[in-house]
């Protein structure tokens, strides 16, 4: 049973102010949402795309998870049907306030604790969720992860953070994708990210790219803490600009194990579905109550 989710729920918060100002000043903005109920009992499985994608990247994934779990998939502010005028006024634009988003509609839907997968820039909100809301996650699925930005993806930030407000974003966009996933085998993946991202906002691409920029203290501290939480990084072989780096962090985390996909670029549940399917739900199921 699929139901789909408000994609916008305005209520007051705590506020005092005349009624007709409510509306502008005083509201709560719900993401947009979709959920796959398998049973009352089954686990819940919740999906968090990455900048520039949308809940549509997990196509490929539903069919299966969704026989063995309840599914819940978000849009991220600023994406796909998450895309209220409002957000253009809103200006703060960090992880914790994006991660307190999807919890807001874990609290709307009555979902104690759930499973999350997330990909790319994904996985960043998910480990953040963590830190900040314990007990929430069951476990974590990384993606395809992004915890440490090398030499390059360092030099790439600070050119696109000095760029951006020149090119057009798409450009600049076309041109990161590329970086990250150069081969002929990436090319699906590339151009569904680019294809998603044609359907951003300028402002809204700018905000996330700004976000990134300085996201490094942030992934430092990820690295250095485990989070305690049983987590599968599942990242493709080809993956050169973050799998070095989880490869090192596993080394020094318990709670992580590694699962490297074979012919397999930076977004791995589009690249490998069928292998990205099938380890993430037989990990899942070892923590699953179901």
């Amino acid at each position: 049973m699929c139901n789909v989710g408000i994609s916008t729920n305005i209520t007051s918060r705590n506020c005092t102010l005349p009624q007709q100002k409510l509306a502008k000043i005083c509201f709560q903005i719900m993401l947009h949402y979709t959920t796959y109920n398998l049973h009352e009992d089954a686990d819940w499985v919740t999906f968090v795309h990455g900048a520039g994608g949308s809940s549509s990247i997990w196509f490929r994934q539903i069919r299966d998870f969704k026989k063995h779990f309840n599914v819940l998939l978000v849009d991220l502010r600023g994406h796909g049907k998450s895309k209220q005028p409002i957000y253009e006024k809103l200006k703060t634009y960090t992880f914790d306030v994006i991660g307190d988003e999807i919890i807001e509609v874990l609290d709307h839907l009555k979902i104690k604790n759930t499973h999350f997968v997330g990909i790319s820039l994904g996985t960043i909100i998910i480990r953040e969720i963590t830190e900040r809301h314990p007990g929430r996650a069951k476990s974590l699925i990384m993606g395809g992860a992004v915890m440490k930005l090398n030499f390059r993806g360092q030099l790439l930030m600070r050119v696109g953070d000095t760029l951006k407000s020149v090119l057009p974003y798409l450009l600049l966009y076309r041109f990161f994708a590329f970086i990250i996933m150069p081969r002929k085998t990436h090319r699906e993946s590339r151009n569904l990210f680019i294809n998603e991202a044609k359907k951003l906002y300028q402002k809204e691409f700018k905000r996330w790219f700004t976000l990134v920029a300085e996201v490094n203290p942030l992934l430092k501290f990820f690295r250095i803490n485990d989070s305690g939480i049983p987590t599968l990084y599942i990242m493709g072989s080809e993956d050169h600009m973050f799998l070095p780096s989880i490869t090192q962090l596993v080394k020094n985390h318990k709670s992580a194990v590694l699962c490297v996909v074979p012919n397999c670029g930076h977004v791995v549940n589009i690249e490998q579905p069928d292998f990205f399917n099938t380890e993430v739900i037989g990990y899942l199921k070892r923590f699953s109550g179901n």
